[in-house]
């Protein structure tokens, strides 16, 4: 229950399971059980129905989630309420349904030591190994929850007694290949600990952001197998500087992305890349506009980077940097490595084609035509 931006905790993460699908929740309550029941009540107001199942203080989760057994559907996802992750529970279940295993947890990658890890995986994202004191060699990776469970499968594996449920039942299902992982490369956010809850409030406040491509977006695309070499190249697409002047008037952070393979291929330099960027940011700056990030690729088709797109790995540099909810955040491009990237980062991806501009696609967005139109008068 406590409060980021004014709201409780609480409230983002049922938030997040209606809009994902979710009708029926099950709250597992010790502390303070009246301060929740009396702010949700049944869920009505907030579009659920809640339940919920109250114990003593001192119990941990597995006693807990025995205890409300015949209150659980016979599959469920099972959620820490410290932990936001912004849910996408078709992509998750469709590799459990495919998986076959016992339980399916949520894996962030931790790339970035964001936290220390608790899992090893190995192929086809099967859970070798689950430690929760994260104290053994070899691990890579950090459960956060979001969890599909098979309640019938997994309860055997809950000792008895008042233990954690993720400390017993998971080391044996991994013990015996039951456990897989759905992996992501998005950030979670956590109250957990005091030194998270600034970046948890930046996250939750969720200030608007779209991400757009550069050639064939913002500026004309050359030919295929051709680069924007030098910024004499570089052409404006009518009405692009426009959509960011439209963006920018509705508070957006703007972020682009964009593959220059021209670098890996010796056709250009890094240098000249950069170069290209600093006289675009200039053109803006003199149109009194800006751009909050630009990133791009410098690698070629074969280099196995993670950061070409069809790759998301751009996307996900830009949600780490600017504490980004991808699943709300719109990407614009204009070919089918775009719209691949942004699918694989959860993102809702838009096209330019020759019948929509970059200023029809955030016209869209905004749902504002009347701005659109003064935007361009």
């Amino acid at each position: 229950m406590i409060l980021v931006n004014g709201r409780p905790f609480l409230e983002y993460l049922i938030e997040n399971l209606k809009e994902n699908g979710f009708e029926k929740i099950l709250l597992l309550l010790g502390y303070l059980p009246d301060k929740i029941r009396n702010h949700f009540k049944d869920g009505e107001s907030f579009g659920v129905s809640i339940e919920y199942s109250v114990t003593q203080i001192e119990n941990d989760t597995g006693a807990r989630i025995k205890r409300a057994r015949d209150m659980l559907d016979p599959c469920f996802l099972l959620m820490y309420c410290d932990n936001y992750w912004p849910l996408r529970a078709d992509e998750m279940w469709e590799r459990f349904k495919r998986s076959r295993a016992s339980a399916q947890i949520t894996v962030y990658s931790n790339k970035d030591d964001y936290t220390k890890d608790n899992v090893r995986l190995g192929e086809n994202g099967v859970v070798e190994f689950y430690d929760k004191s994260r104290a053994s060699h070899g691990l890579k990776g950090v459960d956060i929850g979001y969890a599909l469970i098979k309640r019938d499968a997994v309860f055997p594996a809950i000792d008895s007694g008042n233990v954690s449920f993720e400390g017993t039942a998971y080391p044996k299902l991994a013990e015996k290949g039951e456990l897989t992982a759905f992996v992501t490369d998005h950030r979670y956010y956590s109250i957990g600990s005091r030194d998270r809850m600034q970046t948890t409030k930046r996250f939750l406040a969720r200030r608007p952001a779209v991400i757009l491509d550069r050639d064939g977006v913002l500026n004309e695309k050359p030919p295929k197998a051709q680069y924007v070499e030098k910024w004499s190249q570089f052409k404006w697409l009518p009405g692009s500087v426009e959509a960011i002047r439209l963006l920018r008037a509705n508070g957006y952070t703007i972020i682009v992305i964009t593959n220059q393979a021209g670098v890996a291929r010796g056709i250009m330099t890094k240098q000249e890349v950069e170069d290209i960027h600093k006289k675009m940011s200039g053109d803006l700056e003199n149109a009194n506009l800006s751009l909050d990030a630009i990133y791009y690729c410098p690698h070629g088709w074969d280099d196995d980077c993670e950061c070409r797109k069809p790759l998301p790995g751009m996307l996900y540099m830009a949600q780490r940097e600017f504490h980004l909810d991808l699943t709300k955040t719109y990407f614009i491009g204009d070919d089918i490595r775009d719209k691949q990237a942004g699918d694989a980062a959860g993102c809702p991806c838009l096209l330019v084609s020759k019948d929509k501009s970059l200023l029809d696609l955030v016209g869209a967005i905004l749902g504002n035509s009347v701005t659109v139109s003064q935007a361009t008068g």
